[in-house]
């Protein structure tokens, strides 16, 4: 069942995670290793192009990883889940840290009706999950001011990320619970470049986000055959 772009399903699927969540240990350990060096990617290429302080929306923020990391490099941020519990947990890890940080429960498709622009949008590992990715990206598009930047991550679909992301992550190493991705709505880059080009956006930088056993987390690559980061330009 779906609610616009949100799938109902999903939504209470990462709900049900939210006390965990900061957990680096817990539910979400893939993300908190990813964290630092996605955040770091995104935060370099907002101040390349549109320099300190820039308003950020942070799409599908969950319980607010990236959008406190982003708010930490000093940027303004606003972060967005449909889900109530990870909104209810990212508000309480906030609390009285002083960051320029605020959370919204809703959709993208509510805050883009209200005529909502940000110079900067992100929306990290949630396009594989929701209903229409197609009519997502025009939502987003539509919340980008003019030149603003959108900013994804995703997993490839390939037999390696069939492989990696979802055997081994899911069922033998058990980083993710098990149901958290499914395969054939992995979006290649070729797609990603597409469908952007559908929404108004002109895809532009690419990159890996690839795990090392030696490190035991995540480093930007040029592999992009699992996971991979894009910035794209609102036209």
């Amino acid at each position: 069942m779906s609610q616009g772009s949100v799938v109902i399903e999903e939504v209470a699927r990462f709900d049900a995670l939210a006390a965990g969540w900061w957990d680096p240990h817990g539910p979400m350990r893939p993300l908190h290793m990813m964290n630092p060096p996605r955040s770091a990617w995104v935060a370099q290429r907002v101040r390349r192009h549109l320099g300190e302080g820039a308003a950020i929306l942070d799409v599908g923020c969950g319980a607010g990883l990236l959008a406190e990391a982003l708010a930490q490099n000093g940027f303004a941020v606003t972060g967005l889940d449909a889900g109530s519990e990870v909104i209810a947990a990212a508000r309480a890890h906030a609390e009285g840290q002083g960051l320029n940080l605020t959370y919204r429960q809703g959709t993208a498709e509510d805050l883009a009706a209200e005529g909502a622009k940000f110079q900067v949008v992100t929306a990290l590992e949630i396009i594989e999950h929701v209903a229409d990715p197609a009519a997502f990206l025009v939502s987003l598009r539509a919340l980008l001011a003019p030149g603003g930047l959108l900013f994804l991550s995703t997993l490839n679909r390939t037999a390696k990320s069939y492989a990696v992301a979802k055997i081994g992550a899911e069922y033998i190493l058990r980083l993710l619970p098990v149901g958290t991705h499914e395969w054939k709505k992995f979006i290649t880059p070729v797609e990603l470049g597409g469908l952007c080009r559908a929404a108004g956006l002109r895809l532009t930088d690419t990159a890996g986000l690839s795990y090392s056993p030696v490190q035991v987390g995540f480093k930007v690559s040029r592999d992009l055959s699992v996971n991979y980061l894009a910035m794209a330009v609102a036209d």
